[in-house]
């Protein structure tokens, strides 16, 4: 179990870092936590690190939305299924096809589909402290 621990948003940048020199050859992460734990803040910060320019905004309304690294060209999916009622919904718009595509896929409610999502996917707990700094928890087996 590896952790990252973010003190305040100054230290984002570098968490975000840390996570994606974590990542090695995986590419589903499902992103657990309360409402305004820093899924997508977090999120956003890796796809930066990664190299993605574009406007970065949780997909809720959309489910999923795809942005392109400038810096590799390499395609990052995030999903947002916190709307989603049931698993159908999810399984109809080709979850499993991104999922098993090869490309980045960062997922926030992932416990909405949980049996769609690959053997190998990477469960990133974000828990946020009284003190309003955060801590992800995440195992990348080798």
């Amino acid at each position: 179990m590896q952790t990252i621990h973010i003190s305040s948003l100054d230290a984002l940048p570098g968490a975000a870092n840390e996570f994606v020199a974590a990542m090695g050859n995986r590419t589903v992460f499902a992103f657990r936590g309360k409402m305004g734990a820093g899924k997508t803040t977090f999120i956003k910060a890796v796809c930066g690190v990664l190299g993605v320019t574009d406007v970065i905004n949780s997909p809720t309304f959309a489910i999923v939305n795809e942005y392109r690294s400038d810096t590799t060209a390499e395609l990052i999916y995030h999903f947002d299924f916190y709307r989603i009622n049931q698993i159908d919904e999810a399984y109809r718009i080709g979850t499993e096809d991104y999922f098993s595509s090869g490309a980045l896929c960062f997922i926030e409610w992932p416990e909405k589909i949980e049996p769609l999502l690959p053997p190998d996917t990477v469960f990133v707990n974000i828990e946020e402290f009284s003190d309003g700094s955060r801590e992800l928890a995440f195992f990348i087996a080798d």
